[in-house]
């Protein structure tokens, strides 16, 4: 579409056509291009061959893992019980996936209105990223058909992980629900709108408490496990509370660092609306992200004063743990504090995506595969492991694509006739002609 918006043609956005005829679901699809014009625009981009690299190495591992089992791609052990799928997949795909909730309560709950143009695609980050934290996680287990055996038919309620695997199935549910009035919208079902806007304060209230639940029950899964956690990244009081303290900043940033990568590579898809109101909002999460940071700093401090832990400052983890503090939670904090005193949004963009590389990921992977075991010996992912990661992963930022393409996320869905249209002459395919085609203005 990038290159189709330099003849003047522009992204479907509304329901109907110039004549009052509306766009069948195929249309829809297809962005209101031709089969042969769309296809020629997925070639066009180099961005699709890299995913289809990707995929084309990967997912071969992928169905040889489930044909052979877990030993056949990764390192786990009885010491090491879980590796990727669960220190990236989970671990780390959860907290940044808190943005639903926290800018659905902001909008619908707080009355923050001006955030209305970013809730959508916090809302939508949120969805994919606990859908494929499942994913990560059914392909660690295996067996994904048997799947309703440990929910429903063999429960286990005194355990974390029963726990927090109903929390996410729930709540993944409200988030369908709620991102459902974006695709409602898009298919055209208005009474199915409604029916989803009318509950929209009971699904926030329901994210409200079950994310904030789950966030803090997959620290307390380490509470399982006190002896193998390095004691800096361990606290049996404070685990729960720094998985859902560092989850606060960690969607808030996931969230900047969603949309700056949105207006670099879809500014196309973008409205007016958004573009205007994104550097502002970026601003204002900044300065959330930023006392979120601030807590979370001062909580781990007490932490470690509370279980009297000073001593392994001075050690080689100390120094590993320091590192983590300064780099994943002081440096973002200054950063964004001088961006959002200066009202340098790239600045703040910045203090962003290094809280989301170095104070969610190092932090989740320290605890998680790091720091884990640190008596006995440091596993390395089997390059199995570490190549299925990488195309479940690929998959997911290829769906958020083709969802942000289409549905009214990044913009308004317009239920009235497209403006005018004009003939223009659009390349189909690097390799043909020009071809005649209806640009709407």
């Amino acid at each position: 579409m990038e290159q189709l918006s330099k003849y003047g043609v522009t992204p479907l956005d509304g329901a109907k056509k110039k004549s009052g005829e509306k766009f069948n679901l195929m249309e829809k699809v297809f962005l209101g291009l031709s089969v042969d014009q769309y296809i020629a625009q997925v070639l066009r981009n180099k961005f699709n061959w890299i995913l289809a690299a990707i995929l084309a190495v990967g997912v071969p591992f992928i169905l040889y893992r489930f044909l052979f089992g877990l030993g056949a791609v990764t390192h786990s052990s009885n010491d090491y019980p879980w590796g990727l799928f669960l220190g990236f997949g989970l671990f780390c795909m959860v907290p940044l996936s808190a943005s639903g909730f926290m800018l659905g309560t902001t909008c619908e709950l707080f009355g923050r209105h001006d955030f209305e143009p970013i809730e959508r695609l916090a809302l939508l980050n949120g969805l994919l990223g606990y859908f494929f934290a499942v994913v990560y996680l059914l392909v660690d287990l295996g067996q994904p058909w048997r799947l309703a055996y440990p929910m429903v038919y063999a429960w286990g309620p005194a355990a974390v992980l029963f726990l927090v695997g109903w929390h996410v199935a729930t709540y993944l549910s409200v988030q369908v629900a709620e991102v459902s009035v974006a695709f409602f919208e898009w298919i055209g079902w208005p009474h199915a709108k409604a029916f989803i806007r009318k509950g929209v304060v009971g699904l926030t209230v329901s994210g409200i408490i079950l994310s904030t639940l789950h966030q803090g029950a997959l620290g307390a899964l380490f509470t399982y496990a006190p002896g193998k956690v390095h004691p800096l990244w361990y606290s049996a009081e404070f685990q729960w509370i720094h998985f859902f303290t560092s989850s606060i900043f960690g969607g808030l940033c996931m969230v900047i660092c969603v949309s700056t990568i949105v207006m670099m590579t879809m500014s196309w898809r973008c409205d007016d609306r958004f573009k205007e109101a994104l550097p502002d909002l970026t601003i204002k999460l900044g300065k959330g992200a930023a006392m979120a940071l601030i807590t979370y700093l001062v909580i781990k401090l007490i932490a470690v004063a509370h279980d009297n832990e000073w001593v392994y400052l001075a050690t080689g983890w100390g120094a590993w743990y320091i590192f983590e503090l300064l780099a994943g939670v002081v440096a973002p904090l200054v950063i964004l504090s001088y961006g959002i005193r200066n009202k340098q949004v790239w600045i703040v963009r910045i203090g962003a995506f290094g809280a989301v590389i170095f104070g969610i990921l190092l932090n989740r992977l320290n605890t998680a595969l790091i720091a884990f075991n640190w008596k006995l010996y440091q596993e390395i992912p089997h390059i199995s492991e570490i190549i299925i990661a990488i195309t479940i992963f690929a998959i997911y930022v290829g769906t958020y694509r083709f969802i942000l393409n289409r549905l009214p996320i990044l913009y308004q869905w317009n239920e009235e006739p497209a403006k005018a249209e004009e003939t223009v002459a659009v390349p189909a395919s690097p390799e043909q002609g020009q071809e005649e085609i209806p640009a709407r203005a």
